[in-house]
């Protein structure tokens, strides 16, 4: 080899070291995320692959750029406990799933900062101070806007016109029930449909009540969006046990046997929060990024549960539905 040669393959050999130096691993971020569903519920696997597919989209991998822990909720200890492992565990964001999840994890840190997915009235609740400026460490996308529970009401009426009272199962310590309960009150008259509500959050008490409303005529049920879905199929089970035509705020009920529903996409929250956790995790405020209301709501109907209830559905219904489950 000629010594010039020689020199340029030493200098090449010199570098290697030096260029596989500057390949650094990408730094890893970690995320807490606090779902409202257990880790069985196939609703809960759907959202969060919803979830990563968004992240993922943006760059983000597990493994490579990116770690996820998970707790998950069911009731006031359980949400408590996840929350406070979670922050336990120094992430750099908390990704919070519904009312209760959220107010756990604003409990366990201040500083952190959590995006909401699937939250009724971020704002009634004092989470933020504003959809426009939330302020704090805090932001996401509420679920719901009061006008579109009068439409439960209108749905309700079409698939059994006969039906003059409806039982409203919610929940009455959460703040977005009120706002919630007006627009179906200021919508009762006009139907000539009266209101009986229960507080579904002991379900004992739920059978008791459904069962005692049950035994008159022409009863009917409305479920309101209110942190209830870990009863989900109880509230199912009892529709079609009395007989009642029920129906619901979410698709993931009908979907499990409910016969309508009218309401927000929550899956579709996934997707578009991955969008503010990726902001966020580049530096981002979250009190400078706006609450972000539903864009997207699905008509679904389960023509099964409809026959076994003796109902007809209107073609006009049916032709409007974005899925029909037969």
């Amino acid at each position: 080899m000629r010594r010039r040669d020689f020199i340029a393959a030493l200098g090449s050999a010199a570098a290697w070291p030096v260029a596989a130096h500057a390949q650094k691993p990408e730094r890893v971020r970690r995320i807490g995320v606090l779902m409202n569903l257990s880790a069985g519920d196939p609703e809960a696997q759907t959202r969060i692959a919803a979830f990563m597919q968004g992240l993922q989209e943006l760059g983000w991998a597990v493994g490579r750029n990116l770690r996820v822990d998970y707790r998950w909720g069911g009731d006031p200890d359980r949400y408590r406990i996840g929350a406070e492992e979670l922050v336990a565990l120094a992430p750099d964001l908390v990704l919070a799933s519904t009312t209760p999840a959220l107010a756990a994890a604003r409990l366990a840190t201040r500083t952190i900062p959590i995006v909401f997915v699937n939250v009724v009235d971020p704002v009634g609740a004092g989470f933020v101070e504003s959809l426009a400026q939330p302020g704090g460490n805090t932001t996401g996308f509420t679920l719901f806007e009061y006008g579109t529970t009068g439409k439960l009401l209108e749905l309700l009426k079409q698939v059994a016109p006969s039906v003059a009272r409806i039982a409203v199962l919610q929940n009455p310590s959460e703040p977005s029930v009120r706002g919630q309960l007006d627009a179906l009150k200021a919508g009762a008259a006009s139907f000539g449909v009266s209101l009986s509500l229960i507080d579904a959050r002991d379900t004992v008490e739920t059978e008791h009540a459904l069962a005692a409303f049950a035994g008159s005529a022409k009863g009917g049920l409305i479920v309101l969006a209110s942190g209830l879905g870990k009863h989900r199929d109880l509230f199912i089970a009892l529709a079609a046990r009395h007989s009642l035509p029920a129906v619901y705020p979410f698709p993931y009920y009908v979907s499990a046997g409910g016969l309508i529903c009218y309401g927000p996409d929550s899956v579709d929250q996934y997707r578009r929060a991955a969008g503010y956790v990726d902001r966020i995790l580049k530096g981002g405020v979250p009190g400078n990024l706006p609450v972000q209301m539903p864009i997207k709501y699905s008509l679904t109907i389960n023509l099964k549960t409809a026959k076994a209830l003796g109902l007809t559905i209107p073609s006009t219904l049916l032709a409007r539905a974005d899925e029909v489950i037969e």
